[in-house]
């Protein structure tokens, strides 16, 4: 009961979370999809590291969904913008797994710093792949796949300090365990 009420906590914080950063970083976008800081880029690794991959991707999506809501996108690119949201900080997850044969540990630095770096990439390309694909008014300069991954790794990175400080304030912590 608690698992299915931090996942709806989660998607509905998601797209104030997102508004909130339009409104604070709005000097720093580059593009309505990209900025030099994506402070929900974090809140999307929080949802798989501590919620558990699958929750944690469905919490994402779900948030991604309120907010196609907010802003009255029903489009096909929409809904796969929130796919590629949701891929994102699970394929960095599962690719940190495979190379290193464990879970993420909350109170590694070192696991936070690569497996944020993974997401920032996984994330700027299938962005960038569906936009190439579906969207291409949304690619408006060549370093846009940067900006974009330096948005997410600010976002990220300042977030991952707040949770490393939260893990060791509320002793939590160690691998992730769920699922």
């Amino acid at each position: 009961m608690l698992d299915i009420f931090l996942l709806l906590l989660s998607a509905i914080v998601y797209p104030f979370l997102h508004m909130a950063n339009g409104w604070i970083f709005t000097s720093l976008e580059i593009t309505p999809h990209v900025g030099l800081v994506y402070l929900p880029a974090f809140m999307r690794m929080l949802n798989v590291l501590v919620l558990g991959k699958v929750r944690g991707t469905l919490a994402t999506a779900l948030g991604g969904i309120f907010l196609m809501q907010v802003f009255n996108d029903h489009s096909v690119v929409g809904f796969l913008n929130v796919l590629c949201s949701a891929i994102g900080p699970l394929l960095a997850v599962l690719v940190f797994r495979f190379y290193t044969g464990r879970e993420v540990s909350l109170l590694s630095l070192k696991d936070l710093g690569i497996v944020t770096l993974g997401y920032c990439l996984a994330n700027a390309i299938v962005h960038h792949v569906v936009w190439t694909l579906f969207d291409p008014q949304q690619l408006v300069a060549p370093q846009q796949l940067l900006w974009m991954m330096l948005g997410d790794f600010n976002g990220v990175l300042i977030g991952a300090y707040a949770l490393k400080w939260a893990a060791l304030r509320f002793n939590i912590g160690g691998p992730t365990q769920r699922g």
